[in-house]
C-alpha cells in the first residue's frame, strides 16, 4: 500500500512537470517568441557579415594605401579605408579589429592623436577580448610607437612609463615579434639606458638574424 502511494505521488510530480512545460511552450508560441529569437539571431548574423565585409574592404584599401608611392593617392585610399572601418564599427562596435583598421587609416593621414584614441578603444576590456594574444601584442606595440612619435602627447597619457608598459605587454603577448624588441631598444636609447637597449636589440637579432635596423642600432651604440 505504501509503495502504491509513492508511485502515485511520483506520477503526480511527473504530470505537474509535463503540464508546466506544456504551459510554458504554449506561452512562448502564443507570443511568437521562438520566431522573434530566430529573427534576432538571423539579423545578428547578417549584421556581423556586413561588418566583416566592410572590414575586408577597408583592409584591402589600407594595403593599397601603404604600398602607394603617391602621397595624395595614399591619403585618398586611407580615407576610404577609414569610412569602411567606421561602417564596420557602427555594425559591430565590440570588434577590436575595426578600431585597429581605423587607427592605421588615421595614422596614414597624419592624425596620430585620433589614431591613438582608436587604439585605446581597441585595447579596452570590452573590445580586446575579440583579439588573439598576438593581435593584442601587435596593438600594444602600435600604441607604444604612436605615443613615442607624439612626444608631447605621451606625457598627457601617462608619459614614458606607459610606453614601456605597452612594450612590455607586447613582448609578453607576442614574444617572437622582433620589431617589438627593436622599438623597446629605441625607447631605452632615448632614456640613455645603453645596456638595456643593447639587450633588446640582441633579442631582436636572435629572432631575426638579418634584421638590419637592429644591427645598425648596435653599431651606433658601440660607436658612441
Amino acid at each position: 500500500m505504501e509503495k502504491n502511494d509513492k508511485d502515485a505521488m511520483f506520477n503526480d510530480i511527473v504530470l505537474q512537470i509535463v503540464l508546466a512545460l506544456v504551459m510554458a511552450l504554449s506561452f512562448l508560441f502564443m507570443n511568437d517568441i521562438p520566431k522573434k529569437l530566430f529573427s534576432k539571431l538571423r539579423f545578428r548574423n547578417r549584421t556581423n557579415i556586413k561588418a566583416k565585409h566592410h572590414f575586408v574592404q577597408g583592409a584591402q584599401l589600407l594595403a593599397r594605401a601603404r604600398s602607394s608611392t603617391s602621397r595624395s593617392h595614399a591619403n585618398s585610399l586611407a580615407k576610404q579605408a577609414l569610412t569602411e572601418a567606421e561602417n564596420a564599427i557602427a555594425l559591430d562596435p565590440k570588434d577590436a579589429a575595426a578600431y585597429l583598421l581605423k587607427s592605421l587609416a588615421l595614422d596614414i593621414q597624419g592624425f596620430r592623436a585620433s589614431a591613438l584614441d582608436s587604439l585605446d578603444v581597441a585595447l579596452s576590456p570590452l573590445a580586446a577580448k575579440s583579439l588573439s594574444e598576438s593581435e593584442r601584442g601587435d596593438a600594444f606595440l602600435k600604441r607604444a610607437e604612436l605615443k613615442m612619435r607624439l612626444g608631447k602627447g605621451t606625457s598627457q597619457r601617462g608619459g614614458a612609463d606607459s610606453v614601456k608598459e605597452d612594450l612590455e605587454e607586447a613582448v609578453r603577448l607576442n614574444p617572437k615579434n622582433s620589431r617589438t624588441f627593436c622599438v623597446l631598444g629605441e625607447w631605452y636609447e632615448g632614456k640613455k639606458m645603453k645596456d638595456e637597449a643593447v639587450k633588446a636589440y640582441e633579442e631582436a637579432i636572435q629572432l631575426e638574424p638579418e634584421l638590419r635596423v637592429a644591427h645598425d642600432a648596435l653599431n651606433r651604440i658601440h660607436m658612441n
